[in-house]
């Protein structure tokens, strides 16, 4: 019996954030259909009405709940707490998994201000402020058990290779976007500082690198698909402890450098 498989090990709660479509779609997928699943998985987006796929999976899978929220509006976020609470109780929230981004073009010629405070606002900080948002349903869940991963408490942040500052001239591709990968290296520091803030309190906090996966956002020339990312992201995120809170780690489990 794997890790994530172990009784007392199991995630009974998790968050989605960004889950309308691509990595976040298939995430929620995966959770709800995983052996064993959350008792609830929650799957925000700006959108719900018309998120038609992730609306078609709440029908298919029971332990779905689908949840408004844009990350980027405090209001909205903290309705998205109220109703979280309501469904977690006492429990309290296992797993915060900040998918949540955005993406633009943007060479050294073309990137502006403009381009660069937007994706930093919605990319890295938005993903602290919802992790601030929900930071009490996580302590209260930490508090019931012991350990770390996330049957107790965990903040998994979706990340990218496009962040490492050390593979910066082997991914030259990358160049093309200097506001998401520079977004998404503050990303990497908040991972950092959450994780040694609240290691202290049993909470677990990490970077993950998906993989380059063909989404909307990954595009066709993509190395992996879907169904080959999410299953190993999500046997990773059972296997998690201790030795993993502050780290960058890929979906196969490999360190990715800094």
């Amino acid at each position: 019996m794997s890790a994530n498989q172990c009784p007392e090990r199991r995630c009974r709660s998790v968050v989605v954030t960004g889950s309308n479509r691509g990595l976040g779609l298939g995430l929620v997928e995966g959770l709800a259909a995983a052996q064993p699943a959350p008792d609830l998985v929650v799957a925000t987006c700006r959108h719900p009405e018309s998120a038609q796929e992730l609306q078609l999976l709440s029908k298919k899978y029971s332990n779905i709940r689908i949840l408004q929220l844009d990350v980027v509006s405090e209001e909205s976020r903290q309705a998205m707490v109220q109703q979280v609470e309501a469904l977690v109780g006492e429990a309290g929230l296992n797993c915060l998994i900040n998918n949540a981004g955005i993406n633009t073009v943007a060479t050294l010629e073309e990137v502006t201000a403009e381009n660069m405070l937007k994706i930093y606002e919605t990319n890295t900080v938005a993903q602290l402020l919802v992790t601030k948002a929900l930071l009490p349903l996580l302590r209260r869940a930490a508090q019931r058990t012991e350990g770390m991963g996330w049957h107790r408490a965990s903040i998994i942040n979706m990340s990218s290779i496009s962040a490492s500052m050390q593979l910066v001239q082997e991914k030259e591709m990358f160049l093309m976007v200097y506001p998401y990968r520079i977004a998404k290296t503050a990303l990497n520091m908040v991972t950092r500082c959450l994780a040694a803030d609240l290691k202290c309190e049993g909470i677990l906090c990490m970077s993950l690198h998906p993989g380059w996966v063909k989404t909307d956002m990954g595009g066709t020339q993509a190395d992996l698909r879907m169904e080959e990312s999410v299953p190993l992201i999500i046997s990773l995120l059972g296997r998690l402890s201790e030795k993993d809170t502050g780290t960058f780690l890929d979906w196969k489990g490999d360190t990715v450098p800094w």
